[in-house]
């Protein structure tokens, strides 16, 4: 019998091993076969043609703006306010005169998350304008009021690249679908309808993507379980990249038809504040068009302890080498930016710990109608709010997306009332922080003995934060998280957020960096920020799934199988 179970043993770590050799095998041949920039034709079509045409018409127009069209009388007016607003045109000329090509991305009616929610007035009629700049990567934001033509907000964001309008969504899928080899390596003439993910930008190492310094997306094409990515640069209107990815097999799509409620999802959760009160808390919640799930003057105890707390952006690589993947956003299904959108309304349900209530949960789900199959994605947004004053942030992956080696790293932005000051633990004792700074959580960091490792001080009192290790029974593998401390300015964060980091740096360069860079302020006597960046990577190895799903016949029918991978720090008051 013991030598059966030894054999038996022997057998699945060779089985084992071997699987792993295989898949590591293929990725080197994956990467091998991987085509970039000059490897790869010019789509040639008449839509691209177009495109080139309006470029250069407007590349030589006084005002070099490729404006929106089809719009309604009230959109018209924000563009012409905007057109005539030297401070909106900014970045539309060099020093010396010379023309740089901008675009307007979108104009929307304002939600509660783009804007602070007082001045939605029934006086105010607000809209948000977005505009980039294809040779700077600049994205302008403005926020208008019709009925005084004045500009509540106006601002201009580096390196950071509003949601992509339709026309160049389907631009996008042209370029894609009818390039020769794009062909070539699927097997056939794809149609649109077989692109996924057209309009989720993207990067890829070794071409002008990297780094988001050209405006690039992924229309990826699932053929068997391997998933084509297609990277496109919008700016050059050529293939950046081609490479194929591991999505591994599973059942059909779950979701047959949109059976979401998206108008009454809007217009109760996105277009109002919905207050909750609930164990001696009271919270304002609302869904942003691109930031999730927004907590906002969140009191305990009628005593104001939350700004506001949102979730601004999902980091999204599939390989550490390549560096390509996506910046994804999650928000409200209709005019909204967010490329996995909210499918449910929030949920408020009891939070238990062996078997005693202690507090509530706010859930909010995100999901793309084909999941899970491949490339397609599902996240949850949680807020957790105990009897005793604790809090935690946290969300999670719930796969699948477009490939088994996926790193996910979700960007939050975390504003406590009157937080004024910012302490490190350093193994020995609490270390202040004078000026804004980042740091890494890894392996080596040393908590306190109750695994606190900051601490945020706001006026009578403050707050522990306590990185997830694995202690929060969800079996989460930790957070390894990069956190950041910027000083509290409106322009940065206040109201809803572009993508402001790109999809697959490795280092701490996620995107809050750029409100500390490149000359740090000073700390003291001002009030805080704190954003926090974790990382999970998935896991499809049986036995171990992590940031999965599959879909298993049950019964005659398909069931999803999750395996969630919860991130996020808990917050616990002290005096």
């Amino acid at each position: 019998m013991k030598k059966f179970i030894c054999y038996r043993l022997i057998y699945i770590f060779l089985l084992f091993t071997t699987t792993f050799i295989n898949a590591q095998n293929e990725l080197k041949e994956a990467i091998k076969k991987s085509k970039i920039g000059f490897e790869i034709s010019e789509t040639v079509s008449p839509l691209i043609e177009q495109r080139k045409a309006k470029v250069n018409f407007y590349v030589k127009a006084q005002l070099p703006i490729i404006p929106l069209e089809n719009l309604n009388p009230d959109e018209k007016l924000v563009q012409e306010l905007c057109f005539k607003n030297p401070n909106f045109t900014k970045y539309t000329k060099n020093s010396k005169g010379q023309n740089y090509i901008n675009e307007i991305f979108g104009i929307y009616p304002v939600r509660p998350g783009d804007v602070n929610p007082k001045l939605l007035t029934d006086s105010a009629k607000l809209y948000r304008i977005e505009m980039f700049n294809f040779v700077l990567n600049v994205s302008t934001i403005a926020i208008v009021d019709i009925n005084t033509k004045k500009f509540v907000f106006l601002n201009h964001y580096e390196s950071a690249q509003p949601d992509i309008p339709i026309a160049l969504k389907e631009l996008a899928i042209e370029i894609a679908a009818k390039n020769k080899e794009v062909i070539e390596e699927l097997g056939y003439q794809p149609t649109i309808k077989d692109a996924l993910m057209p309009n989720t930008k993207t990067s890829l190492n070794k071409t002008r993507c990297e780094r988001s310094q050209h405006l690039c997306v992924a229309p990826t094409f699932i053929k068997n379980d391997k998933a084509l990515w297609a990277i496109v640069d919008l700016t050059s209107l050529k293939i950046a990249g081609i490479r194929w990815t591991n999505v591994g097999v599973t059942g059909p799509s779950l979701v047959t038809e949109r059976n979401v409620q998206d108008d009454k999802i809007t217009a109760c959760y996105c277009e109002q504040l919905n207050n909750l009160k609930k164990d001696n808390w009271e919270v304002n919640y609302h869904l942003t068009t691109s930031d999730g799930l927004e907590i906002v003057d969140v009191k305990f105890n009628n005593l104001p302890v939350i700004k506001s707390v949102k979730l601004v952006d999902w980091h999204v690589s599939y390989s550490s080498t390549d560096g390509f993947g996506y910046s994804d956003a999650i928000g409200c299904p209709f005019f909204s930016q967010a490329a996995v959108y909210a499918n449910q309304p929030p949920t408020v349900s009891d939070l238990k710990v062996n078997n005693e209530t202690v507090g509530f949960v706010i859930d909010q789900q995100y999901f793309n109608p084909g999941w899970p199959m491949p490339c397609n994605y599902n996240y949850v947004q949680r807020y957790e709010f105990y009897k005793d004053g604790k809090f935690r942030v946290t969300t999670a992956s719930i796969g699948r997306g477009c490939g088994n080696d996926g790193t996910y790293r979700p960007v939050f932005r975390i504003a406590l009332q009157n937080a004024q000051g910012f302490e490190e633990w350093n193994g020995q004792d609490w270390k202040k922080w004078d000026t804004e700074h980042w740091t890494l959580q890894n392996d080596t960091t040393t908590l306190t003995k109750e695994k606190y490792l900051y601490k945020i001080n706001t006026s009578g009192g403050g707050y522990f934060v306590e990185p997830n290790v694995g202690q929060f029974n969800d079996k989460s593998r930790g957070d390894n998280a990069f956190s950041y401390v910027t000083t509290y300015k409106t322009e940065e964060g206040e109201n809803n957020l572009i993508t402001i980091g790109p999809c697959c740096n490795t280092d701490y360069k996620q995107g809050p960096e750029k409100f500390i860079e490149p000359n740090p302020e000073s700390l003291l006597n001002k009030e805080l920020v704190f954003w926090y960046v974790p990382k999970m990577r998935n896991d499809d190895r049986k036995g171990y799934e992590y940031c999965w799903a599959e879909s298993v016949l049950k019964n005659g029918v398909y069931e999803s199988e999750i395996f969630p991978c919860f991130v996020g720090p808990m917050f616990v008051p002290f005096k």
